[in-house]
């Protein structure tokens, strides 16, 4: 039965009961819990019947809890033990990659890793950190599971488009990702007519409240600049991203008698975006923001060639801008958010459902799911506190890449703050579904991105399908950043590059199986290695699925490649005193 739970947890129950196939148990009605009127208390807790379910979670119920510090509500998907399994003492927990959700350990009933672990007796949750799957902002109940179920239809939507072959546009890559930024699309087709400020004489600005309007923009797109970006990045980085702003308007007066006027202009700007914000500098960028429109202005006037419809580029100029900074702050996460506050509500959360006895869990992570466990091993190790961890196991998962070969360091670049802002966001999902007809069909011209997901042979052609439609989603630009750091010397650091991961992971005391894949081109072996090398011999185990004359095993194999699970079940079974 569904009761009111705890002030950290708005949860969805969708109750099954045990049907003649054990491990895979249908649902059974169920009812609203509502707290009764006398009671203070908000509704904390609610279950629908199971039609009411959104279609794309397969689990046996699912539940939304809190995050301190912000308004996201994480989807945690709950697989039931089976009866006739081993009582074991542990709830689990699965952690997936970077940009994916749920579906990647639940790909089907016959191929699924969270019912394999609940058919051998484990209480089995797995966690969408925000952002992914079916995490949503907002704290109304009612809200929450309508847009979950507007999540499944767009994930649906976008898996039907790609099987038949359709190619997503523009406006459907932004619907399906919410994350194409539309200032680099429209950069190179053109402006639209939403991008023109001006309309009909290019001569001038149309009217004084024109000319307002576009002194306000700007001054609102410095201010934003300086008060919401600078919180974003840090001071390094948000120094570069200032200064492409204003090389863009520079670019834009190249060869025309305002581009000195306006390099002094552009200086004084740039000295009052990195000074923390008060009424003072607000109106000092307002003061300087009329003085470039004006210069503009009045150069327009001389209609010279070089500045000829120089308006209608600037106002584009602050659109496109302005765009990528509200994509920004929309994604506006990194990975220690996940490290810090998504992850520890939601073992706080399990511990109250399940009531382990001695207050541990078992915990598997998948790639940056991993990363997530071997730095939150280093961080308690660190601190010298308990880490509430039973055993983990990490599939594919490393805190150093730099010795490695892995195709990761395509994303090095983005460590950059100029590309970061070129690139605010990466829909990865919508990306993965516009090119996978090109990666599936003749004349397989895109064939090679198979190869990052699964070896030849590994993985039925229609599981990788519903894997590269449904599993992935949008990253945000902070987590790439922060990822980038394992490529760097040191290895993966925190969001202020003062803690390395790696330099504590020897301190853990926590029995720990790291599993490498063969022919992982994302995280090689020797990845996986260079971290296992780091804990102490006694707590790590280390194995490497593949063989010379096959089986190969790539990333997802790990998670997909049924040999792999005894090997799982054996570690956690031992541990699980």
């Amino acid at each position: 039965m569904a009761t009111l739970q705890s002030d950290l947890s708005l949860s969805i129950f969708h109750k099954h009961a045990s049907s003649t196939i054990h491990s895979f148990p249908r649902a059974t009605t169920s009812r609203l819990i509502f707290p009764s009127p006398r009671s203070h208390l908000r509704l904390r807790a609610f279950s629908t019947a199971a039609a009411d379910k959104p279609s794309v979670c397969t689990a046996d119920e699912l539940h939304y809890v809190s995050v301190n510090n912000s308004d996201w509500r994480v989807a945690l998907w709950r697989y039931h033990p089976c009866p006739q399994a081993p009582q074991r003492n542990h709830p689990l927990l699965l952690l997936s990659g970077v940009g994916t959700n749920a579906i990647g350990y639940d790909l089907s009933p016959e191929s699924s890793f969270a019912r394999y672990m609940s058919g051998q007796g484990f209480e089995t949750w797995i966690l969408e950190v925000r952002g992914a799957g079916l995490s949503l902002r907002g704290s109304n109940s009612e809200g929450i599971e309508q847009s979950a179920h507007a999540i499944s239809e767009k994930m649906e939507a976008a898996s039907e488009s790609a099987i038949n072959g359709a190619v997503a546009s523009k406006k459907e890559l932004n619907n399906i990702s919410g994350a194409v930024a539309e200032s680099e699309i429209s950069a190179s087709k053109g402006l639209g007519a939403e991008h023109v400020a001006v309309n009909g004489d290019l001569t001038g600005l149309a009217s004084v409240g024109d000319e307002s309007k576009l002194v306000s923009r700007l001054t609102e797109t410095f201010q934003f600049l300086s008060e919401r970006v600078f919180g974003f990045l840090s001071e390094s980085q948000s120094k570069g991203m200032s200064t492409k702003l204003l090389d863009r308007i520079s670019n834009l007066l190249v060869g025309s008698p305002l581009y000195e006027q306006y390099n002094d202009i552009s200086g004084k700007l740039s000295t009052l975006l990195e000074t923390r914000q008060n009424s003072s500098i607000t109106s000092q960028i307002t003061e300087l923001s009329q003085r470039l429109v004006n210069s503009i202005e009045e150069s327009q006037l001389s209609i010279t060639p070089p500045l000829f419809d120089l308006q209608t580029r600037f106002s584009s100029t602050i659109d496109d801008f302005q765009k990528q900074l509200d994509l920004m702050v929309k994604y506006d996460w990194d990975f220690d958010h996940h490290l810090e506050e998504d992850v520890p509500a939601v073992i706080e959360y399990i511990m109250k459902e399940s009531k382990p006895k001695d207050g541990k869990l078992l915990a598997i992570g998948h790639s940056m799911g991993g990363i997530l466990l071997y730095s939150m091993l280093s961080r308690f190790g660190f601190e010298g506190k308990e880490p509430r961890l039973a055993a983990v196991v990490t599939l594919a998962s490393s805190l150093d890449f730099t010795s490695s070969k892995s195709s990761l360091k395509l994303l090095v670049p983005l460590a950059d703050p100029a590309q970061a802002l070129n690139v605010p966001v990466v829909p990865l999902g919508a990306l993965l579904a516009a090119a996978f007809p090109l990666s599936s069909r003749p004349p397989y011209v895109l064939s090679w991105l198979n190869d990052l997901i699964s070896a030849e042979g590994m993985m039925d052609p229609d599981l990788l399908k519903r894997l590269v439609l449904n599993n992935f989603g949008t990253i945000p630009a902070k987590v790439l950043l922060q990822l980038t750091t394992a490529f760097q010397e040191g290895g993966l650091c925190n969001r202020d590059g003062t803690f390395f991961y790696k330099d504590h992971i020897h301190k853990i005391d926590v029995p720990t199986l790291a599993i490498a894949g063969d022919q992982d081109l994302i995280c090689p072996p020797e990845a996986v290695e260079d971290t296992v090398k780091l804990i102490p011999e006694h707590l790590v185990t280390y194995k490497v699925f593949g063989e010379p004359e096959g089986p190969h095993y790539a990333h997802y194999d790990l998670v997909g490649g049924r040999m792999v699970y005894p090997c799982i079940i054996d570690f956690l079974t031992r541990h699980d005193s």
